[in-house]
């Protein structure tokens, strides 16, 4: 699966505990990143700054479901359930 361009919910919903520029302790869950821009892309994608876990996400019909508020639905309840 591809991930939806503009979905964004990846970006929003988990936790990050490592550094991000301009987040350098991270971001919480349910908090927009920083580097999310506008348009709901990453401004950081490909570079190397961008945090691993970042890097490691694959898109999956389970967790990304048919639209982008399933996505950050399906998001926050895996956050959830892993605190």
């Amino acid at each position: 699966m591809e991930c939806r361009l503009g979905c964004g919910a990846c970006c929003i919903a988990p936790s990050i505990t490592s550094a991000i520029p301009g987040m350098p302790n991270g971001k919480p869950a349910g908090v927009r990143c920083i580097q999310l821009n506008e348009a709901n892309l990453c401004s950081i994608f490909g570079q190397p700054e961008r945090p691993a876990v970042c890097g490691h996400f694959k898109a999956a019909d389970y967790v990304c479901g048919d639209s982008d508020a399933q996505a950050l639905n399906n998001l926050i309840e895996l956050e959830e359930i892993t605190l």
